[in-house]
């Protein structure tokens, strides 16, 4: 009789994260929701090759990025929705109650590189270590940490914030991708 847990059971537990990844990456809902749907099968085809007691989310973070670099590599020739109206008509506008709406951070994260939104999220709004995002993507703990900073800076700027202002968030992700560092873990 097998005691470990299987690693299936939890797959449900990491969605919310996942689909706040799957939004940063491809700002439409639509495609969100697509990569998650095949991050979430890939996964399940591939459990075998999960390490039981290692970071299933981390996991799940790394075959959603290779998902996503993978379909941008085969969609070359895709329209872009440059100036968003496409994606503006899809989403609801939040209600906000900080002096930075969430509409206004929307704007200014997706002028960010694609390399920092990334460092964002998974260092600021999903929590990972500096070392576990390196890992997720592949490149060395210092250029992470560069990519974090780097963004964080750019955001600033394009949020006209002064040096050390604290933004009124109410959102903790959005508060946490602004925040000066990540947890440890």
């Amino acid at each position: 009789m097998n005691n470990k847990p299987d690693p299936r059971d939890e797959l449900v537990d990491h969605l919310p994260a996942l689909r706040a990844f799957a939004m940063s990456l491809t700002r439409n809902s639509a495609m969100a929701d697509d990569l998650v749907q095949d991050t979430i099968e890939k996964a399940w085809k591939n459990i075998k090759s999960f390490t039981p007691g290692t970071n299933l989310r981390a996991w799940l973070f790394t075959i959603q990025r290779n998902a996503f670099y993978s379909s941008r590599r085969k969609v070359k020739r895709e329209v872009e929705d440059i100036d968003g109206v496409m994606a503006g008509n899809l989403a609801e506008k939040p209600a906000h109650d900080g002096r930075l709406a969430l509409n206004d951070f929307r704007r200014a994260f997706e002028k960010l590189p694609d390399e920092q939104r990334e460092a964002l999220i998974l260092v600021g709004g999903s929590g990972f270590a500096y070392e576990e995002a390196a890992q997720m993507c592949g490149v060395a703990v210092g250029t992470i940490k560069s990519r974090a900073n780097r963004g964080r800076k750019r955001l600033a700027e394009l949020l006209e914030l002064a040096e050390g202002e604290d933004p009124t968030i109410s959102d903790a992700n959005t508060a946490a991708v602004l925040a000066s560092s990540p947890q440890s873990g």
